[in-house]
């Protein structure tokens, strides 16, 4: 493969493989080029070339996974590509590349790495399968089943594995953390399936990540470990608009009662093997797992995500809080002491010793420039520590890469501006370009926005809107989306249609999100009803998905901790946080929403949007310059003749 082709070689290379007689043509039937997407590959072939960042926002339909893909392989250069979830990273590995392979006759090695707990551990598994605690039936099924498969297996990718679902905990008794990794140590060190598939990373030219282990590997560079992946001369980022809220939580520190409860089993599973004479390890194991217990009871049954302040003001989570880091710091003390036994207790030492020094971190930070905050889940609970701002971190980590950045996604700008997400990320000298999506809404799609909505904070907001949809949901026969900005909003909006609809009701977190989408697809005039993961990454192409419903325009929360210490910190140095954060990231949210409903150019659908300020508040109006543009309208007899005829014109 050539190391480097000359920009004008190249530029011409790209422009014959995207046009009508090139590489793609044959091997897509019915391929036709776009202008968009042949811009885009130009753009991003001269920012590789010229060793520049670029912010490159495509809209839906351009087809800009090709766009970077095939300038970044021509280029010859090291290539990291960053997509936003697993499911995207296997589609672009498992279908778009075979493609671009197929298509092109210049050669490349390609490869794909995932966070570690992804990955097969067959020691962590050997283990389970001969461990004297036991398991329930149910589990005991399920990790036969992964052993049988752990023989068959080349990859050890626990996607492959479509016996036990993904979510299942049992995958914990079968895969590694870094909190429990043996390393170089482990006695099955040369059969490591995460091994092997950072080997191949290492040896590859387009390497395959997804911006959580980006992020990770990012989080712990300063510490020299972090070398996970390799050192790249082009860094993509797609879904980009993802990219902040991920690092903020990598750049941060966590310990959940799940990772001290995990200390705990994986030491009493380790006493039960070589440490029986150390009665005092499995009673402080033990106490460890009721002090957390007690602590999780003390923050009450409401799942929520709270302030430092509520844990400081309470006497009660204050006191279980310290009790259970006194027993964190017992159980360390006696696992020091069986550490020299074997290399598993050894594990669970260093384990230990680092939630300690994480907890006291938390615990003891009064620097001003962290936000401590808490979240309670049903049976487990998360103390974090998130920095107020990571601009600064994030420009000092590109500067450890001296790579091209290109940012790309569909949603970057608002109101074709992007300051919103160069601030965020401190991107001070990357170019920007934009290229519309190639879709007709004017005549493919249709906005309704109903006379007479009260406004989001009336209690009758959710009964009345839901009157509202019922004729829209008549008109396109179900076959919609309608999209939450709370859960309880949800809740409420499905027991009201249950009452005033026939059409089939999917609900989110009733089952599995792609078994949800499957039968959506299959029923042909369902109505589903989910929030945030729906309202992006999601797509349903053809009648299948013909009209999307949302209730609110997407402000996050103001309560959130996070998202209120950033905006105090921003009114404090005399910004100005409605407009530089909140309405950005509310635009930015609303553009994906609406991006389920236009997925190709045969699709048609209309759009409804609930909430009045839309209208009645000046800031409304950048919303509208934000959108597709598509025929407006507040009559509901435009909307049935969009289905009826097929027309948008009286």
């Amino acid at each position: 493969m050539e190391t480097k082709l000359a920009q004008g070689t190249q530029l011409t290379e790209l422009e014959k493989f995207f046009s009508i007689n090139g590489g793609l043509a044959d091997v897509i039937p019915g391929y036709q080029p776009r202008a968009a997407q042949i811009e885009m590959a130009e753009a991003i072939a001269y920012a590789i070339e010229a060793n520049q960042h670029l912010i490159a926002e495509a809209g839906t339909g351009t087809g800009k996974t090709f766009a970077y893909l095939v300038p970044a392989i021509l280029s010859g250069k090291k290539v990291i590509v960053s997509t936003g979830t697993k499911n995207l990273q296997d589609q672009l590995f498992n279908k778009d590349l075979p493609v671009i392979r197929k298509a092109m006759k210049t050669p490349f090695i390609a490869a794909l790495l995932k966070g570690r707990s992804n990955y097969l551990c067959t020691y962590r598994l050997k283990n389970a399968l001969t461990s004297t605690l036991g398991f329930s039936k149910e589990d005991a099924v399920a990790l036969a089943k992964i052993k049988s498969w752990s023989k068959r297996t080349h990859t050890g990718d626990t996607s492959e594995m479509s016996d036990v679902a993904e979510s299942d905990p049992v995958w914990y008794q079968a895969t590694s953390s870094l909190d429990n990794c043996l390393g170089q140590e482990c006695s099955d060190y040369t059969d490591c399936f995460l091994v092997k598939a950072r080997k191949k990373a290492q040896e590859s030219e387009i390497l395959v990540v997804n911006h959580h282990l980006l992020c990770a590997d990012w989080s712990i560079r300063d510490s020299g470990f972090g070398e996970l992946l390799p050192n790249a001369e082009v860094v993509i980022i797609d879904e980009a608009h993802q990219l902040a809220d991920t690092a903020s939580n990598f750049l941060g520190i966590s310990v959940s009662a799940k990772q001290l409860n995990d200390l705990a089993k994986d030491t009493l599973m380790e006493y039960f093997k070589d440490a029986t004479d150390l009665p005092a390890l499995r009673t402080a194991s033990e106490d460890l797992e009721h002090e957390v217990k007690d602590l999780r009871l003390a923050f009450g049954i409401e799942l929520k995500r709270g302030d430092w302040k509520d844990i400081e003001n309470n006497p009660k989570i204050a006191a279980n809080l310290t009790a259970v880091k006194d027993q964190l710091q017992r159980l360390t003390d006696q696992l020091e002491l069986a550490s020299v036994k074997t290399k598993g207790l050894d594990a669970c030492f260093k384990r230990a010793a680092e939630l300690l020094q994480q907890l006291q971190i938390i615990l003891e930070d009064n620097s001003g420039k962290w936000i401590r905050w808490y979240e309670t889940y049903k049976n487990t609970f998360t103390l974090s520590r998130t920095p107020l701002d990571i601009a600064a971190e994030f420009r000092s980590f590109m500067l450890q890469h001296q790579a091209a950045w290109i940012f790309t996604s569909a949603t970057l700008s608002v109101a074709n501006k992007f300051d919103h997400f160069a601030n965020n990320l401190g991107l001070s000298n990357a170019t920007s370009e934009s290229w519309g999506s190639p879709f007709d809404y004017a005549h493919q799609s249709l906005f309704y926005h109903p006379k007479g909505l009260p406004q989001p904070n009336d209690p009758e907001f959710i009964p009345t809107i839901v009157e509202f949809a019922i004729p829209v949901l008549q008109a396109s026969k179900g076959r919609a989306f309608f999209l939450f900005t709370s859960h309880r909003a949800l809740k409420q909006a499905a027991e009201l249609l249950e009452k005033k609809t026939d059409f089939p009701l999917l609900i989110q977190g009733s089952r599995p999100k792609a078994l949800l989408l499957e039968q959506f697809k299959a029923a042909g005039n369902a109505v589903l009803l989910g929030t945030s993961s729906f309202w992006e990454g999601v797509d349903v192409r053809g009648e299948a998905l013909s009209c999307v419903i949302i209730d609110k325009l997407p402000f996050a929360s103001p309560g959130d901790p996070v998202l209120k210490a950033r905006l105090e910190a921003m009114t404090q140095q005399g910004r100005n946080p409605f407009f530089e954060y909140q309405l950005p990231a509310a635009v930015i949210a609303l553009r994906q929403g609406i991006g389920r409903l236009i997925r190709d150019v045969t699709d048609r659908g209309v759009l409804m949007v609930c909430d009045p300020r839309l209208l009645k508040k000046a800031y409304g109006q950048i919303f509208l310059d934000s959108v597709p543009a598509m025929k407006r309208t507040r009559d509901i007899d435009e909307v049935r003749a969009f289905f009826q005829d097929g027309s948008l014109e009286k």
